[in-house]
């Protein structure tokens, strides 16, 4: 059984897609959209992912992520599970993340970040461009901004 819920977030409303084992889903969705499902009857899963995203944007780093469900190729895996190691208000670059999952190609890791379907949990928007620059996020480079700001912010805390 599939379970979603729209959560409130500073950015707007975040869809949440979860099943009884798994979150499968986290993304950005248009301003319109808002509690819409019923977190009282959602699964477990759905529930912890409220409860991280709630300590996530608190400042907390400390909360537990709920189960991920991390699709794509092999490839694909191995740089959204990369791209889970990097720490709370650190970044790198796509060339750097490159060579960790032993890739050539920084657009090539780039093209993975862009299938990421976790967003926020999955924290690809802690990957920037050649000198720090912001490049590519799926929920849109304000949101990358603001995300990185927000932990850089609560790291001087």
């Amino acid at each position: 059984m599939l379970y979603s819920y729209y959560y409130d977030s500073p950015l707007g409303p975040i869809e949440l897609i979860a099943d009884d084992d798994y979150l499968l889903e986290a993304c950005f969705c248009s301003e319109g959209r808002s509690h819409q499902g019923n977190l009282e009857v959602g699964s477990p899963v759905l529930h912890q992912a409220v409860h991280w995203l709630d300590a996530y944007f608190n400042g907390q780093t400390d909360a537990e992520l709920p189960h991920l469900k991390i699709d794509g190729t092999p490839f694909q895996q191995r740089v959204l599970e990369a791209s889970l190691k990097i720490p709370f208000g650190t970044t790198l670059s796509y060339g750097q993340l490159a060579k960790q999952v032993d890739c050539l190609s920084s657009q090539a890791v780039g093209g993975a970040l862009g299938r990421n379907k976790l967003l926020i949990f999955i924290p690809c928007h802690r990957i920037v461009g050649v000198n720090g620059q912001l490049t590519g996020y799926l929920g849109g480079i304000d949101k990358k901004e603001w995300l990185l700001k927000h932990e850089i912010q609560e790291l001087k805390k």
